[in-house]
């Protein structure tokens, strides 16, 4: 008798189990980001790795410049806040060499705005810190970009 309990809790622990996997998984899945350029663009790439490195899904778009120019004014990010991707991830807009730590903090703290900037190409910003750099770091912002077309210093590196 004391067999057929242990073996129905048993029973009844494992099936327990077996639905709470797709509960944790769910929780553990990665915000996707996806991201709009060019094919033979080395510092995007290296961008797309920054971003994975640090727990992204990203799915990637290949496209003409000038389509990706159309992407950015559809999505409604002016052209003085370019630079040579643009990205989307839970409703914002992501546009240049923003770090994973900035986008990070958007999703967090979801502020009423278009999106996150770094306008340019700055180097020392992720994507555009590798070796043929040699270390050098310049400074830059990330902007916080309003549905206005307004925007203010969202951090400083």
């Amino acid at each position: 008798m004391q067999r057929r309990s242990i073996i129905r809790g048993a029973a009844a622990l494992l099936g327990a189990a077996s639905l709470a996997t797709p509960i944790i998984g769910l929780t553990q899945t990665k915000p996707l980001v996806e991201v709009w350029k060019t094919a033979t663009c080395g510092c995007c790439h290296e961008w797309v790795a920054h971003l994975e490195a640090n727990g992204f899904q990203v799915k990637t778009h290949d496209i003409s410049d000038m389509a990706k120019e159309a992407q950015r004014r559809q999505l409604g990010l002016a052209d003085k806040f370019a630079s040579c991707h643009t990205a989307l991830i839970g409703g914002y807009v992501l546009e240049g060499h923003v770090p994973a730590r900035e986008i990070r903090r958007l999703l967090k703290e979801r502020p009423k705005a278009l999106g996150l900037a770094v306008p340019g190409m700055t180097v020392g910003s992720p994507g555009m810190d590798g070796p043929a750099y040699a270390g050098r770091k310049d400074p830059y912002a990330v902007l916080l970009v309003q549905r206005d077309g307004g925007s203010s210093v969202y951090q400083s590196y």
